[in-house]
């Protein structure tokens, strides 16, 4: 395949993968989809989850990833990234595209592992507070689903959290290998041309 045809065929995909993780990050800021949460939540007060905060989805995986997909896709066109020193170039974007994607998926995968924010309760504590009762689990909230009703408030933010994290953490890992193959497409391209007078 054509170096020039295999940019196309990678930036296609990280337009989708980078509005999936913008979409996702906003979705998780109204969590049961519910706007007064973010409306309460400041300092000393917490009713979104940490995580959230990072805006990973929107900062790493969004706009880190966007950017390199319009001059990767450029590099597929005829025009001026068309050649080897766009090719070049494109070997840096996808860097950066590189390092928003590991944010992305760092912070998804910290956002999975700590559980949501919420108003919470269980056999233990018998007075609800909000807080984040899944930070010490390790992670093992994830398989036991009886835990997942010490959240009271907001209705479903287990299911909520963990659908979209899930969503960030899959996006994240195919814009990671997407940006390394076009890493190596751009040193091909670089060293061999674009063959897009071919």
């Amino acid at each position: 395949m054509c170096t020039g045809a295999c940019s196309k065929f990678i930036a296609v995909p990280l337009y989708v993968m980078a509005a999936v993780s913008i979409i996702c990050n906003i979705m998780l800021f109204f969590p049961g989809w519910e706007t007064t949460y973010a409306a309460e939540d400041q300092e000393g007060n917490e009713r979104i989850t940490m995580e959230v905060k990072y805006m990973a989805g929107l900062i790493g995986g969004g706009i880190m990833v966007l950017i390199p997909a319009i001059h990767i896709h450029l590099t597929s066109t005829k025009g001026c990234c068309a050649n080897r020193c766009g090719m070049f170039l494109s070997i840096g974007f996808a860097a950066v595209g590189v390092v928003g994607a590991v944010y992305s998926l760092s912070v998804a995968g910290l956002g999975l592992a700590n559980g949501p924010t919420c108003l919470w309760s269980n056999q233990f504590n018998i007075i609800a507070q909000w807080g984040t009762p899944f930070a010490s689990s390790n992670g093992s909230y994830l398989t036991d689903k009886e835990m997942w009703d010490w959240c009271i408030l907001p209705k479903g933010v287990v299911e909520f959290n963990v659908g979209l994290f899930s969503t960030l953490l899959v996006a994240a890992c195919v814009e990671l290998v997407l940006c390394l193959i076009q890493m190596v497409n751009g040193l091909f391209g670089c060293i061999c041309g674009t063959c897009g007078k071919e």
